[in-house]
């Protein structure tokens, strides 16, 4: 057990450690995740987070006081504060709700209705002050932007002096260069028809896909990692399963009738869903080639990134699914 991580979870939160075990899963390299125990049994997942915001700490800790199901709620340090800071990065301590990812293909009707309804219920919460402080969605993606275009520049700048696996992503990015180039020009089209029909903006996870999911007893429903919450149009959320659904669902057959059974009536904007869609595309698509063409990670972590990027180029990965998108609203031709 890391002796300083128990020392400042106790002197912070008032909680006396006795195991401390690294989670590693996750996406998130700024992130480091343990499943903590304490003498009378209680289980708490101990997490340092450097990404997102501290927004999803309030939205949570929101949400579960309005009664949401599936929430965990964030404790609180002595002083009444939602983290503290450890290591330079965000300590939060929140209890541990289950171990069982819907990721691993556990995800049954009754699964689908609760993630529908738990999404539901965030999206109809009212905004009161403290979260109506939270980043909102403007359509401009200019972060996403500016990194695709910042790393197909240095990708195609590659040549035979760069190791293996930084060759291999370059080959990648080139041969899906110009659709790349051309889904960008799309999306930043799209952004700018929506910035001049706003929506009606809700509380969105920003991040809901299956790996963020845990199964609990009883068919319960756990939504957890909420570092990317962000007041946008609901088909900021909901295109992960009307949208992105194959490829977010992973293993599990996506239910799209039990998740509208839990979920209610619903019929998102197509252009709306196809923005968001080829914006996580786009965000996916460079930040793991990044991580590909990074010599300081090990070369584990630089094979995976490989795969994941192989996956989203692949017939029916994230990219294609968002060239289909654009397909469905006449914007993308072949």
């Amino acid at each position: 057990m890391d002796d300083l991580l128990a020392a400042r979870v106790a002197d912070e939160f008032g909680l006396t450690l006795v195991t401390a075990v690294p989670v590693g899963f996750g996406a998130d390299t700024t992130a480091a995740l343990w499943r903590a125990s304490t003498r009378d049994g209680h289980e708490y997942a101990v997490k340092l987070s450097g990404g997102g915001t501290p927004a999803g700490l309030v939205v949570t800790a929101g949400l579960a006081r309005q009664g949401v199901p599936g929430v965990p709620a964030p404790l609180t340090t002595r002083d009444g504060r939602l983290s503290a800071v450890h290591d330079g990065r965000r300590l939060t301590v929140v209890p541990w709700v289950s171990d069982e990812r819907a990721s691993a293909g556990g995800m049954r009707p009754a699964h689908w209705r609760r993630y529908g309804a738990l999404l539901a219920a965030a999206h109809a919460v009212p905004l009161t002050d403290d979260l109506a402080g939270l980043p909102r969605e403007d359509h401009t993606h200019a972060a996403i932007a500016a990194a695709v275009r910042e790393t197909d520049g240095r990708l195609r700048a590659v040549d035979d002096s760069a190791d293996r696996w930084t060759r291999e992503v370059a080959g990648h990015w080139r041969a899906a260069a110009a659709d790349t180039a051309r889904l960008l020009d799309e999306v930043d089209r799209l952004g700018a028809e929506l910035r001049d029909r706003p929506a009606e903006l809700v509380v969105c996870h920003g991040d809901p896909h299956l790996g963020n999911v845990l199964l609990g007893p009883d068919e319960q429903v756990w939504l957890i990692d909420w570092d990317d919450a962000v007041l946008a149009p609901r088909e900021c959320d909901l295109m992960f399963v009307f949208g992105g659904g194959p490829v977010f669902a992973f293993d599990s057959r996506l239910d799209e009738a039990a998740f509208r059974a839990g979920y209610g009536p619903v019929e998102p904007d197509p252009v709306r869903l196809a923005y968001h869609l080829g914006v996580r595309a786009l965000d996916d698509l460079w930040s793991w080639s990044a991580e590909v063409a990074d010599a300081g990670r090990s070369e584990a972590d630089r094979v995976r990134a490989l795969r994941i990027v192989e996956g989203l180029l692949s017939p029916s990965g994230l990219v294609s699914l968002a060239q289909g998108a654009l397909r469905d609203l006449g914007r993308w031709a072949g």
